[in-house]
């Protein structure tokens, strides 16, 4: 098996960079961002941002002093910015371009929103709703923004080059008639461990752990899943038209998501995908990826790599990605508010979060449910 590096693959013109990755700002342009929500993910993408000389870090938010408080050790520069207890706050801070949305699931919408009426360029991190009210919510206000700003949901796979070049040789037909698509997010955790909820209200520990809680998260399906349905959608072309699946609860004790789900997805043009997504593995145990199988070929992708395998040498190309795929969406965000040509994945981002809810919803029903049905 031949390993190509990624100056290899730019050579042998195997890699598509996306556009808006080539800027034409000026050296001493800075798009002032402020990150609401300084979780995890807020104080990880939050860093990342920070490191991309085109921005400046100018406040940060959060409803929890000891998450601020991490954001103070952790973010580069956020010990020196004002810090808000209130998004509302935030987003009416003086000479603010664009904020970072990384708050839990069932606040993208009213957040989204607020941020937009306000006028700023969004980031926000995936899903967009934890429900179908949610995303209609997302879409209307979104189509109030019209096209002079940057709205991007975090589904990073749209901004990977390794991506994107897997992208173009199924719309180029080097993989022949797309039969059958498979997304496997397995990610080992302790779902199986008793998790005794702390001394407080639970309408605050829900708050707290609010991924566990499926009015808060969409499930398993929407908050985790949904990056590997966004690929199935974004390679088969169409969002799918029914679903049929299984899954729930074997092990996991705390809240009332479930810890494994197994979804078939039927496109048009008789593609079918399946999905197949659990946190019962040991904790550490991980299988991200997905496999696109053609007539003439099949591809597997992957956060750090894909693998095109060919049936004339019966062996594989691997490229491997040069760095984490979250800083692409990053540097897509950022470019884009300079160059003037705003970057706007929110219809994608709203059909793979209703998809995830419908896979999730036949999965509750153990029946075939379809688009249709699933909106209503």
């Amino acid at each position: 098996m031949h390993k190509l590096n990624r100056r290899e693959a730019l050579a042998a013109n195997l890699l598509i960079v996306p556009p808006g990755t080539a800027f034409g700002s000026s050296a001493n342009s800075a798009v002032s961002f402020g990150i609401i929500g300084t979780g995890n993910r807020g104080r990880l993408v939050g860093t990342l941002m920070t490191q991309d000389p085109r921005a400046r870090l100018a406040a940060i938010c959060d409803v929890y002093p000891d998450r601020i408080d991490l954001a103070k050790t952790e973010v580069p520069g956020a010990a020196r910015v004002p810090a808000h207890r209130d998004h509302r706050d935030l987003l009416a801070g003086a000479g603010l371009d664009a904020v970072l949305i990384a708050t839990p699931v069932y606040l993208h919408p009213e957040h989204f929103e607020a941020a937009v009426e306000a006028g700023k360029h969004v980031y926000c991190e995936k899903p967009v709703a934890a429900d179908v009210p949610g995303v209609k919510r997302v879409l209307a206000a979104a189509g109030r923004a019209g096209g002079g700003r940057s709205q991007v949901f975090g589904f990073q796979q749209r901004f990977s080059p390794e991506y994107l070049a897997v992208e173009r040789m199924i719309r180029d037909g080097r993989l022949g008639e797309i039969t059958l698509m498979t997304a496997f997010w397995v990610y080992g955790a302790a779902a199986f461990q008793s998790r005794p909820q702390p001394a407080m209200p639970l309408e605050e520990y829900k708050k707290r752990a609010w991924v566990a809680w499926k009015d808060r998260s969409g499930d398993l399906i929407v908050e985790q899943d949904c990056h590997g349905v966004d690929v199935l959608n974004w390679y088969a072309g169409a969002r799918p038209l029914k679903a049929v699946g299984d899954g729930g609860r074997l092990r996991r004790t705390s809240g009332d998501i479930a810890d494994h789900v197994n979804v078939t997805y039927y496109y048009p043009n008789r593609t079918k995908a399946w999905l197949l997504g659990t946190q019962l593995p040991p904790l550490g145990y991980r299988d991200i990826r997905e496999v696109i199988y053609g007539t003439l070929g099949a591809v597997e992708t992957h956060r750090k790599y894909y693998k095109l395998y060919r049936p004339d040498t019966r062996d594989y190309v691997t490229v491997e990605s040069r760095r984490e795929i979250t800083i692409d969406a990053v540097e897509a965000f950022f470019g884009g508010i300079l160059a003037g040509k705003p970057v706007n994945n929110v219809a994608s981002s709203c059909d793979s979060t209703l998809a995830s809810l419908l896979g999730g919803m036949a999965m509750d029903r153990r029946r075939e449910v379809s688009w249709e049905e699933m909106i209503r």
